[in-house]
């Protein structure tokens, strides 16, 4: 009986990476937006769209030029964007994640209608006060961030904990999005520090207290769930949010802004897809 031959080793990796190549082509972008007028504008780009909902999370799954984009509501709020964003990787596998909207500034540099791409998202609502006895007042300017993902014990315990943890935004999407910012001509588009947290600032004080702690350029209430939910599975991430207001500089809130951002990152998408051809 003749032996059937095998396949060399050489075979066998090209193979193997020429399958993980076309795997890697067929897994969908994902844009989430919290609320309705952050992400169905550009759900409605979309071609062959199907909408399905998990829990209380829609998505809109379709093409863009013929590859594969799902756009998430998620809800708006931290818990909301965690759950949403674990729930999208589990059954969709994206490729890589946007996580776009609104945002106030925090920057007295920005204006409304400029777009901060995320070099980094930071969690601004993990806090740690210091040691005060009953009726010694509350000293929120005293304090300090506190790293959730520093220690499996007591974060009172764990002097690394006591710092600021940021999700740095991938190069290729950071690429991607630079590569087209001229195209967007209704403001400015940096490199910056987005801020997230479960609340809504419109103390001009404690915006300024967090923008010189934290480095933020803005903040919003969903973008780090996103990020630290995304770097557990190992799933490139980019923030990019567009300022609809800023209080440090007067500018007032512009519900236009939602659309805006969505026009651009609709851009940033286009060139992603361009970008993953050439790597074919």
């Amino acid at each position: 009986m003749t032996a059937c031959s095998s396949p060399s080793t050489s075979e066998s990796t090209s193979d193997n990476a020429e399958q993980e190549t076309e795997e890697n082509a067929q897994r969908p972008i994902m844009i989430q937006g919290p609320m309705p007028i952050e992400a169905e504008e550009f759900a409605q780009r979309l071609e062959n769209v199907e909408k399905e909902k998990s829990a209380t999370f829609d998505f809109y799954i379709g093409t863009v030029e013929d590859y594969p984009v799902i756009v998430a509501q998620t809800g708006k709020g931290m818990e909301n964007t965690a759950a949403a964003t674990a729930i999208a990787i589990e059954k969709y596998n994206p490729i890589a994640i946007i996580n776009q909207g609104t945002s106030g500034g925090h920057d007295p540099d920005l204006h409304v209608f400029d777009i901060v791409l995320g070099e980094r998202t930071v969690n601004i609502g993990a806090l740690k006060t210091s040691h005060k006895e009953e009726n010694e007042g509350i000293a929120p300017k005293e304090w300090i961030p506190m790293d959730l993902m520093a220690s499996e014990g007591s974060a009172g315990e764990d002097p690394n904990a006591e710092k600021a943890r940021y999700y740095e935004g991938d190069e290729d999407l950071l690429a991607a999005a630079n590569a087209v910012k001229d195209t967007y001509t209704k403001g400015e588009v940096v490199e910056g520090t987005i801020g997230s947290a479960d609340f809504w600032n419109n103390e001009v004080d404690r915006i300024n207290w967090i923008h010189k702690n934290f480095g933020t350029s803005v903040e919003e209430m969903e973008g780090a769930a996103a990020a630290q939910i995304a770097e557990a599975y190992d799933v490139p991430f980019l923030g990019i949010r567009i300022l609809s207001n800023n209080k440090v500089n007067g500018g007032e809130y512009n519900p236009n802004t939602a659309e805006a951002n969505q026009e651009y990152v609709y851009e940033v998408v286009k060139e992603y897809i361009s970008m993953l051809s050439d790597e074919k």
